[in-house]
């Protein structure tokens, strides 16, 4: 047998800040467009727009004029564009592709423990750690901005996202690889952050007790009504309505059903094969994702015995163009994603190809989900959740990727810190130009949107 050699953490960590001489971290804080003068932001916003069901379209521009803060949610594929071409150290993990505070919060896990992780992988990718990283740090400031934070708090909460991540990536570089897989963040781990605030430590708890009942059960008793002996899906139009008679005929939902069963484990096939389609519903979600194809399926195991899954298309990564990335199905790159970052992943996760060749993923609906209460955080709070944020974004890059070499080319103080903050309040002053034109798009009637003149103007001010 030839002669192994394993590499020490300790060459690796050297490894790591070796790519500081290609790659300064100081430079990270000083180009926020990497392709510079060709962006048309109208454009990419009508780029984006395409494949998405005509009748959508407005709705999600109306969610994206409520504030800065929504418009930067929807525009995932923007944000991308401006990150291809700037400075990267070459360390690539698995990306979220949308990380911003909003998309993390809390599940539960197949043990049924609710924990916090990220909980969006729609345009998870292999890419440059980096670009995680830093639509995390923007988000807080644009978020800040939004709630209407002093100005001398912004730095603080994106300083405090990478100075978390940093070094949690430290402390996961000298930590067993299993160990880092078995991480989880739970509740009490929560509890332990925001301990000092007891008005947001009761709202939490408080937030904990809502999300346990956030189960299969309790949303079968707040969405259907009985009809002809059955449960049916009741209509709450424009946002949960039933497809065109002949859109999904039954044959169709249970040969995408069959389908789906084959990306599961076996155990979970025997599980879903108790199970019997019922009512399927088209579900408007999210503000990125309005105008996807996106359905809530209900199944049966006995009347009073349901199971809420959701079926979401899976379109092209926004970073599959810069990463150059090709996969086979896009469904199957979400749940790989997801499987690969988070802590736990939902029994039910899986993929299927539909009709039109359009790829989708499944998940069961509002398993225990627990948003973040981004609304009520005080400046303090926020502080904590960035903490929070930037140690789980950690782990879960350290899942898919060395963290010694990150932690290496990271080091022990705050120069990429304070560099990144440098991008996410230059970023943030580019988000609000961008909203600014978003929003004359939309008054000059060049991009379409379900708000009334009205209403418009109510949501500007």
């Amino acid at each position: 047998m030839a002669k192994i050699v394993i590499p020490t953490t300790e060459e690796h960590v050297q490894a790591g800040k070796l790519l500081r001489d290609k790659c300064p971290r100081t430079s990270h804080g000083k180009v926020i467009l990497g392709q510079g003068d060709k962006r048309d932001l109208v454009a990419l916003i009508e780029q984006s727009n395409k494949g998405r069901l005509e009748n959508l379209v407005p709705v999600r521009h109306g969610r994206m004029l409520q504030s800065a803060f929504a418009y930067f949610r929807g525009t995932a594929d923007i944000h991308a564009y401006d990150l291809a071409g700037t400075p990267t150290s070459g360390i690539n993990v698995q990306c979220c592709g949308d990380c911003h505070l909003v998309n993390f919060g809390g599940f539960a896990t197949p043990e049924r423990t609710l924990v916090f992780d990220i909980n969006d992988f729609d345009e998870t990718l292999p890419g440059p750690f980096e670009w995680d990283i830093k639509r995390l740090a923007a988000s807080f400031i644009v978020a800040a901005r939004w709630r209407g934070f002093p100005a001398n708090k912004e730095r603080a909460l994106a300083g405090e996202v990478v100075k978390s991540y940093r070094e949690s990536m430290k402390a996961q570089a000298g930590t067993p690889i299993l160990e880092t897989w078995y991480d989880k963040v739970t509740v009490e781990h929560m509890l332990a952050i925001f301990g000092k605030d007891s008005k947001y430590e009761a709202l939490l708890k408080e937030e904990v007790a809502q999300a346990s009942k956030q189960t299969s059960e309790h949303v079968f008793h707040k969405l259907t009504t009985p009809i002809n002996g059955l449960p049916r899906i009741v209509d709450q139009p424009p946002l949960l309505y039933h497809p065109r008679e002949g859109d999904l005929r039954e044959g169709v939902v249970k040969d995408f059903l069959k389908s789906y069963r084959e990306s599961l484990e076996q155990q979970r096939r025997e599980l879903l094969d108790r199970f019997q389609p019922v009512d399927v519903a088209v579900k408007v979600v999210g503000v990125g994702s309005v105008g996807t194809q996106c359905y809530i399926v209900l199944l049966l195991a006995a009347p009073n015995d349901p199971l809420f899954l959701q079926v979401k298309e899976a379109r092209t990564s926004v970073l599959a163009r810069y990463a150059k990335q090709r996969v086979k199905n896009n469904g199957e790159r979400v749940v790989d994603g997801q499987r690969l970052m988070q802590s736990a992943s939902d029994i039910f996760l899986g993929w299927a190809k539909g009709r039109e060749g359009r790829d989708f993923y499944v998940r069961q609906l509002r398993d225990m989900k627990m948003p973040p209460l981004i609304e009520s955080q005080s400046p303090k709070v926020m502080h904590d959740y960035a903490t929070l944020c930037g140690l789980v974004l950690a782990r879960a890059h350290a899942k898919a990727g060395d963290p010694s070499i990150i932690s290496g080319y990271l080091g022990s103080n705050d120069v990429f810190d304070q560099a990144i903050a440098d991008y996410a309040i230059a970023y943030a002053d580019q988000v609000e130009r961008d909203y600014a034109s978003f929003v004359k798009a939309v008054r000059s009637g060049r991009l379409k949107s379900d708000l009334s003149p009205s209403e418009l103007e109510t949501a500007m001010t």
